[in-house]
């Protein structure tokens, strides 16, 4: 649960303790590697650093985290933005970011929403994964390798990028509480705990029309996850890597899609992992 505030984000506290990853209570999960929030805003991180995108070791007052493909996003708590990782588009190109209350990243891009709900990006723009000037009403981004969305106060969703796959085919969605994005899909939770999804259905990723009692969604490259009310965990999509070997996991109370990587932190504090390692 997120709770935005003027310059601020507050969240219900959570713990993991897994290796060296103690006192989080966020997780974030990229193409190849995993962070973690602290409670005192302090962030950790663990995999591919071939880009620098884990070293974030001296970041502080962080209340918001965002994985990429490469690269690591951080909200501080007065609203600013700071990125570590690959530049090759200008996705890290946040410091003049203000007044921000929630961040996302995609594959070269970088998204941010502002306290009055319209919304800011940089990175690549080949698609037009970028042109979110013009969105109002905004409570919620996710981004996808070149598409981003947007989740509106009325519970519709706008999107914007690449749409090879029908990733941006959403425009007869009502009654989103939440949406996520994978490599060429797009997810959304509804209010009655349903889900929908639109996109590339290679392996299955979007075959979700079933699932009842989802409180959370999350995607990766290929594959898509869904929390359940009693926290147990849904997975559909590729599992080339075991990512989808969800079926045991139990009092989970968040979860994280990596590219080929699934991390849940359970009710008790402790980590359950699956998939490219």
């Amino acid at each position: 649960m997120v709770i935005l505030q003027k310059g601020k984000v507050k969240d219900i506290a959570l713990t993991m303790h897994v290796n060296n990853f103690t006192n989080i209570y966020r997780i974030a999960a990229g193409w190849r590697h995993t962070v973690g929030l602290k409670y005192k805003g302090r962030v950790i991180a663990m995999g591919c650093d071939d880009d620098g995108q884990c070293d974030v070791g001296s970041w502080t007052d962080i209340v918001q985290i965002a994985a990429g493909y490469y690269h690591t996003v951080g909200l501080k708590a007065n609203g600013i933005v700071i990125a570590v990782g690959w530049h090759y588009a200008n996705q890290c190109d946040v410091n003049n970011w203000t007044d921000i209350i929630q961040v996302a990243a995609g594959r070269q891009h970088t998204i941010g929403i502002k306290f009055n709900n319209t919304v800011v990006a940089v990175g690549r723009n080949s698609d037009g994964q970028c042109n979110v000037s013009g969105w109002k009403d905004i409570v919620q981004i996710a981004t996808g390798r070149y598409h981003t969305v947007g989740l509106k106060k009325n519970g519709t969703v706008i999107v914007t990028g690449l749409n090879n796959k029908g990733q941006c085919n959403v425009g007869n969605w009502t009654d989103i509480v939440q949406i996520t994005a994978g490599w060429s899909h797009t997810v959304g939770l509804k209010k009655n705990g349903t889900v929908v999804a639109a996109g590339n259905n290679d392996w299955g990723r979007c075959n979700v029309s079933l699932w009842r009692d989802i409180i959370r969604v999350t995607a990766g490259s290929g594959h898509t996850l869904g929390l359940k009310s009693n926290r147990t965990v849904m997975a559909v999509g590729c599992n080339d890597y075991n990512e989808c070997n969800v079926g045991g996991w139990t009092d989970i109370i968040q979860v994280a899609a990596g590219g080929n990587h699934t991390v849940g932190l359970k009710k008790d504090g402790t980590i359950v992992t699956a998939g490219f390692n």
